[in-house]
């Protein structure tokens, strides 16, 4: 069977569906849900295989839109239609196994049985074999950046049916809609397509192999790459020619006011940053001060005074960063940390309950019905102290106590990092 057949099959577009449909994700330019694609398919699909065999299929422009990257910039990403997706996620899925066999064991991003933890736990096995001198590569607008022809010219060594190359090229140069008007997209691949992340990796794959035929050791996660070496000298010797590689041969850009040597103890890879540790001899991971920074920007978000949510609601949103931050990061090593962070959370969880009891009746009852004596209780509740001040006060520590707060289903972030961490 030619693969252009095997791209649409019923069994492979049926899974593609599947995907797209548990991904769920925005309407493209148009209109047409995600609920709806399951009986838009069914009265289109076959039109929709008839124009893609004959070559006649037009995939729609993406939807741009743009999302705040950490730096205050904007990300743009283009979500193409749900049926451009489905037909995507069909490439992609008959494509990724051929290309798999390809890629370097030394590339994470966006690759089965592949994940950040597994690409920092690599790196901190560079560093502590002694390859502590840094060379971090930063490609600016990467995705913007990919040069149509040369990425063709990549995919067509390996495929050679001219259908699936005349297909995925329409995809790349469908174009955008940026405020209801159409834009051409010359370069780059659109972030958000379902086949960009698997076209990103084919081309810098011709990185990958770049680096190791020259014997050099990396590490990289889709478009953020290190590469590890002894000395200094050998670092800057590296910067200069992989810069030279990645412009010439790939046509790409190396943002050079981001691209830098560096020490471990400097570095931001995945939101991870490394310290060594004297004890064990060995570099170690922990978040990087930005992401610890991001994740407490978040909690004070959730645990706002003036935000009219109930407490139950508050704990579920909660439960969601926490955990999915922790699980993240459960490699790192951060316990103290975690001690600050969860008693800055506490104090601000003890000030929303005490504003809910709203007037000072309810506050001298509650506190009393909780253990403290009414003179005290009266003491806190009149004095004209500040929301803060309540929030550290003893009373209320001993009132709204740790205990207490587990048992009403506050979740400490510490108590699920000692359930998930990993020591590695």
């Amino acid at each position: 069977m030619e693969l252009l057949e095997e791209i649409l099959s019923n069994n492979n577009m049926n899974e593609a569906y599947k995907q797209v449909y548990r991904n769920k994700g925005a309407s493209g330019v148009d209109g047409v849900a995600i609920d709806d694609l399951a009986h838009h398919l069914y009265k289109h699909k076959d039109e929709l295989r008839s124009q893609i065999r004959k070559r006649k299929y037009q995939p729609m422009p993406a939807l741009r839109v743009e999302i705040p990257k950490d730096n205050g910039k904007m990300r743009k990403l283009g979500i193409p239609t749900v049926v451009d997706r489905v037909v995507q996620q069909a490439i992609s899925q008959k494509l990724s196994p051929i290309f798999e066999k390809q890629f370097s064991e030394y590339s994470f991003g966006f690759r089965p049985r592949r994940s950040c933890e597994m690409a920092v736990t690599q790196a901190l096995e560079y560093m502590n074999d002694g390859y502590s001198w840094l060379v971090d590569i930063d490609l600016e607008r990467f995705f913007d950046t990919v040069h149509h022809d040369k990425l063709m010219r990549i995919i067509s060594h390996t495929i050679k049916d001219g259908d699936v190359i005349s297909l995925i090229r329409k995809y790349l140069v469908s174009g955008v809609m940026v405020n209801g008007k159409y834009e051409d997209t010359p370069i780059g691949t659109p972030q958000g397509g379902n086949l960009s992340p698997l076209l990103s990796n084919i081309m810098l794959n011709e990185l990958d192999k770049e680096l190791e035929s020259r014997g050099l050791h990396f590490v990289r996660y889709a478009d953020d790459s290190i590469i590890f070496v002894r000395s200094e000298k050998a670092a800057n010797r590296v910067l200069a020619s992989i810069t030279k590689f990645i412009e010439k041969k790939l046509g790409l850009i190396v943002n050079m006011e981001k691209s830098k040597i560096s020490r471990p103890g400097k570095t931001k890879f995945l939101g991870f940053g490394f310290y060594y540790d004297s004890n064990k001899k060995k570099y170690q991971p922990r978040p990087h001060q930005q992401s610890i920074q991001k994740f407490q920007r978040r909690l004070r978000q959730l645990t706002k005074r003036n935000h009219s949510i109930s407490l139950d609601e508050r704990i579920i949103k909660l439960k969601q960063v926490i955990q999915g931050w922790i699980n993240y990061f459960k490699i790192a090593n951060m316990k103290s940390t975690l001690g600050t962070i969860d008693a800055k959370l506490r104090s601000r969880i003890r000030v929303i309950i005490w504003k809910q009891w709203k007037n000072n009746k309810k506050r001298i009852k509650s506190l009393v019905q909780l253990g403290i004596p009414e003179e005290e209780a009266k003491g806190l509740t009149y004095c004209r102290k500040g929301y803060r001040f309540i929030g550290l006060s003893k009373v209320v520590h001993k009132a709204l106590s740790n205990k207490r707060l587990r048992q009403r289903g506050i979740p400490f972030a510490l108590d699920h990092y000692l359930k998930v961490h990993t020591v590695i």
